[in-house]
């Protein structure tokens, strides 16, 4: 076992385990930063009062001497600290005056002259204790210099350090308990609406009960769960359409290659039935129709597969659509009908050459085959989109009966046939206006109907612009 795999087996298995353990591990670190700074400022502000004191203890013995520079023996107590005491000392080290504690003891500290610190003297031993705050002072008092010497316990200090130490063994860990405790319920029970999405989101994917009908229950609050939830319904109600579209499409599908192939199957059977009798130049003819038709189809299929799989316009490049319309125009003209092309000779778009031929193809062979006499292909620039994209409208408008408004959306659906039944008598897939859209979508274009003036259909197709570069 590798040392990856190590760490994510201990690594907790739920992401309310890690949370909890992140939060109790940031939590700990911050309230012992925080007792650590302030037991800092504490043990900083106890030492300073405790120096103050005994400063304000000397100046108090000090005060006490009468005008000839008699100290009075035992010294006065300490007015702020009842445990702190005090020595006056002459020049050469004897003590002039002690407190009634240091009463008959030579000097405990003494302060050498010149120095501003004081020293511990054999005395103190088993009389001072070790932890001691000490203060001297070298003054001139009744015209004679002395020493005074003022020392207390470190009590507070010590205080403030069983303190500190009552908090750290004993509030930190109940105060992690707690907060832990405490993030583990808020974890849980904001999660709680992700594992009623999970739970949703088993059933619904689980093969042997699929039902895409099925939403996952929404918090109905405005934050990241709320948003998840939404766009699970989303790309939920995204599925269940897109299961409809494909059962629907697989119907229709083995329906228009079924129709065919038995139109085929009958004829030939008719014939071998009555081999002598049989029209057989007829029943090829029909044959080759319907095989055509066939292959039509199957051509179109392949081609929608590509455009479901995100291969439609694989190869972008610039696309002259003058010399592209001219040359479909000549292939599509009927004797009947006559295209017009008004398109600027510079104009181009980007896009797969291929997938555009057959997009304008689709929509010249509707157009033809509903006109009454005329269809019109026209072409221009226009203002760009909100990407800042430049973009070119083509228009192809016939003067045929026209698409009702209720259907103009309708008929870029797959099969979708206005003028014939299952028949096939105009020689239609259904499937034309179907691949222009997903030609169009897969170049991120438009394609719309609208009305034309001439009374017919107008089929409008919206692309980018090419530069004079290929993209």
């Amino acid at each position: 076992m590798t040392t990856a795999e190590r760490i994510r087996r201990l690594r907790p298995a739920t992401v309310r385990s890690r949370v909890t353990i992140a939060a109790g591990l940031a939590l700990t670190a911050a309230v012992t930063l925080g007792l650590v700074i302030m037991y800092l400022l504490q043990a900083d502000s106890a030492r300073r009062t405790v120096q103050s004191q005994v400063r304000t203890y000397a100046t108090q013995v000090q005060q006490s001497a009468s005008a000839d520079g008699t100290f009075p023996n035992p010294l006065p107590a300490s007015a702020l600290d009842p445990a702190a005491e005090a020595q006056v000392l002459t020049v050469d080290g004897r003590v002039l005056a002690a407190t009634r504690t240091l009463a008959g003891l030579p000097a405990v500290y003494d302060l050498p002259p010149g120095a501003t610190s004081s020293v511990r003297q054999k005395a103190a031993d088993g009389v001072v204790p070790g932890e001691v705050t000490v203060y001297g002072e070298h003054v001139t008092v009744g015209g004679r210099a002395v020493s005074v010497i003022t020392l207390t316990p470190t009590e507070l200090r010590d205080q403030v350090n069983e303190t500190f130490a009552r908090l750290l063994i004993i509030g930190l860990p109940a105060l992690l308990l707690l907060a832990c405790a405490t993030v583990w319920l808020v974890a849980g029970r904001a999660l709680r609406p992700v594992e009623q999405i999970r739970r949703v989101v088993t059933d619904i994917t689980d093969l042997s009960a699929a039902d895409l009908t099925q939403r996952v229950p929404e918090p109905g609050t405005d934050d990241e769960i709320g948003h998840l939830a939404q766009t699970m319904n989303a790309m939920l109600a995204r599925l269940e359409d897109s299961a409809a579209r494909q059962r629907r499409f697989t119907a229709d599908a083995s329906h228009e290659l079924r129709s065919p192939l038995t139109a085929i199957r009958t004829g030939l059977e008719v014939g071998l039935a009555h081999p002598d009798r049989a029209p057989w130049p007829d029943i090829a003819r029909r044959a080759v129709r319907q095989a055509t038709r066939l292959e039509e189809l199957i051509s179109a299929l392949l081609l929608l597969a590509k455009t479901d799989a995100g291969k439609a316009a694989a190869r972008r490049g610039r696309v002259e659509l003058a010399p592209l319309l001219a040359d479909l125009t000549e292939t599509t003209a009927s004797a009947s009908v006559s295209v017009s092309v008004e398109v600027p000779p510079d104009l181009a778009v980007t896009g797969d050459t291929a997938d555009l031929s057959r997009l304008f193809r689709n929509v010249l062979d509707n157009a033809v085959r509903h006109a009454h006499t005329t269809v019109r292909v026209t072409a221009a620039p226009i203002a760009a989109d909100h990407t800042g994209s430049g973009l070119v409208r083509i228009t192809i408008a016939d003067d045929g009966p026209g698409i009702p408004a209720e259907d103009r959306d309708r008929v870029f659906d797959r099969f979708v046939r206005l003028d014939a039944s299952r028949e096939q008598v105009s020689g239609s897939t259904g499937l034309g206006l179907a691949i222009v859209r997903e030609i169009a979508i897969a170049h991120q274009g438009t394609v719309s109907i609208g009305a034309a003036v001439e009374g017919g259909a107008l089929v409008t197709v919206t692309l980018h612009a090419a530069g004079n570069a290929v993209s």
